[in-house]
């Protein structure tokens, strides 16, 4: 069974930073794709970041380009999101997946808040 555990995210003013983790177990970390998706208030869930397995063809959104990086360190079985430069609009609870991302997400983390004040 995939197992997501994430930590990070909190309160944050704009133009600032935050670090988001994602630790798999070993099967799950092994087989899929890792990647975030973001669901703000009122609205749906949108896929922000992913990548390989292999940590290469990185994929980002189109709104977070230049401004969030995602990662994965294999040792640690873990994936992360570093946020930059972080907006209003980026507030929303983040969650992490797992599968053939983006199109295909297998499994979830239980989300973490992140706040961007103005």
């Amino acid at each position: 069974q995939a197992q997501l555990a994430e930590s990070g995210g909190g309160l944050v003013q704009a133009g600032g930073s935050l670090s988001l983790s994602c630790a798999a177990s070993e099967v799950t970390f092994r087989m899929f794709s890792m990647g975030w998706f973001r669901q703000a208030p009122g609205q749906e869930r949108e896929f922000v970041a992913s990548i390989s397995l292999k940590g290469g063809n990185p994929l980002v959104a189109g709104a977070v380009k230049g401004r969030f990086t995602i990662a994965r360190d294999t040792a640690k079985r873990t994936a992360y999101l570093q946020m930059t430069n972080l907006k209003p609009e980026d507030t929303a609870v983040y969650y992490c997946a797992a599968g053939e991302l983006p199109n295909r997400p297998r499994a979830w983390g239980q989300g973490t808040q992140v706040t961007v004040s103005s």
